[in-house]
């Protein structure tokens, strides 16, 4: 984690202007095309890759991927090696880590949870750690009251310590990251309006709170490598529309961290924000931009025009969205606390802005649906015309001759659209 802390510290030391857009994109997302697709980019640019996990997505039971830490890291690593980008250069983080994927249960027993999820997270080399203890467990006050969100983070600290200090292979200590953005991560569950951005006394309540417990803790140590905490900047997105980062909102929060040593802000829920806002955010001390169903979205753009080609070129079968639409409307956990309007139901399912199709991909009928999709295509190349109807930033792409028309390079271009304005505002 030494280019997390010295990224930190170049943050902080840069003057304002385009100097202090000095950051990094932070991607959580376990689909094997964005996670190849952004080593690949990092690798072309010999910029380090950030790649993170979230405690729904990733955990000892195996998350909605089936994957525990050591499988996650094991699946990036095998992908960093084969898209060329240094080890050196690949950084692990785990998101949300905290009782959220168990919150049903009482707090206790949701925390016990909690505490070998983050031991397993260390212990597997993740090194980024965000403890995020703000979700209410069974017969907790709602709210949860801010003296106990910070007592748990503490709680998860103490395993995350104990699991490297317990590690063969130690390496260096994980650095932290506090805090909570509202709404909830992921992108909102109904309608929004404007967001209020979070004040600096919010911010320093937060950050004293946490300091103090960790200091009584004993975990002073750790304390010195708390990089980030998660505030609200005034970002978010709902189903079909975004909230723009607006810096004058800003300025008083980002005023704040200027005076506080060693801590930047980290930016959650930055997805679909226009590359100058994203920029800005950099600038404003956001420096670490974290961004996942935007990405995502990226890609099923693509291969929704890529199913349209299929359509208009080969013509067979039950076509892919289809496919797609059928298994969520068959298996809807993953959507039906955030599509509520029936009447708006078709279109929120292809092509909300919360992408909850990014839970289905590794679903057997659909990773079917989406081989036979591919496969037909490579075996026979539509022709430019169609790729200019339905794809034409790859077909510019191709005439220039910077990607070829396989389909695992027309898909890959079409995600990594979504995630070089991210690589751009972090430039410096």
């Amino acid at each position: 984690m030494k280019l997390m802390l010295d990224l930190v510290r170049r943050h902080k030391q840069a003057a304002h202007g385009d100097a202090a857009a000095i950051g990094i994109p932070s991607v959580c997302s376990a689909h094997p095309v964005v996670i190849a697709a952004t080593l690949r980019e990092c690798a072309a640019q010999s910029r380090p890759a950030l790649i993170e996990a979230t405690s729904n997505q990733v955990n000892q039971d195996g998350g909605y991927t089936g994957m525990t830490p050591l499988d996650f890291r094991r699946h990036v690593q095998d992908l960093a090696a084969n898209e060329g980008l240094a080890p050196e250069l690949l950084l692990l983080g785990g998101d949300h880590l905290g009782p959220n994927a168990w919150r049903r249960l009482p707090a206790d027993a949701a925390m016990a949870k909690a505490e070998i999820m983050v031991a397993q997270y260390v212990a597997a080399g993740f090194r980024k750690i965000h403890l995020d203890c703000s979700m209410s467990c069974a017969g907790d006050p709602v709210p949860l009251p801010e003296v106990e969100i910070a007592a748990r983070a503490v709680r998860l600290c103490r395993a995350a310590e104990q699991a490297w200090r317990d590690a063969s292979e130690r390496g260096e200590p994980p650095v932290y990251v506090i805090g909570t953005e509202v709404p909830v991560p992921g992108g909102a569950h109904e309608d929004l309006g404007e967001l209020a951005v979070t004040s600096p006394e919010a911010a320093s309540s937060t950050l004293e709170l946490h300091r103090h417990a960790f200091v009584r803790a004993g975990l002073e140590a750790a304390w010195e490598r708390v990089v980030a905490m998660v505030v609200q900047p005034g970002v978010e997105f709902d189903h079909h529309k975004v909230i723009d980062y607006r810096p004058e909102k800003a300025r008083s929060l980002s005023a704040f961290i200027e005076s506080q040593p060693g801590l930047v802000f980290e930016a959650h829920s930055t997805d679909y924000q226009t590359p100058e806002r994203l920029a800005q955010l950099a600038r404003d001390h956001f420096a670490i931009l974290k961004v996942g169903p935007g990405v995502t979205f990226a890609l099923r753009e693509t291969l929704w025009a890529l199913a349209a080609v299929e359509r208009e070129w080969v013509g067979k079968g039950e076509g892919l969205v289809d496919t797609v639409l059928g298994v969520m409307r068959a298996e809807p956990e993953h959507w039906r606390g955030y599509y509520q309007d029936p009447q708006r139901l078709n279109v929120d399912l292809a092509y909300s802005l919360s992408d909850r199709i990014r839970y289905y991909w590794a679903h057997p009928a659909v990773r079917e649906a989406c081989r036979t999709m591919l496969a037909r295509l490579d075996a026979a190349p539509p022709p430019l015309t169609l790729l200019s109807q339905y794809l034409p930033r790859q077909y510019e792409a191709v005439r220039d001759g910077r990607i070829n028309t396989q389909t695992d390079s027309l898909l890959r271009d079409g995600t990594v659209q979504a995630l070089r304005p991210y690589l751009q505002a972090c430039a410096a």
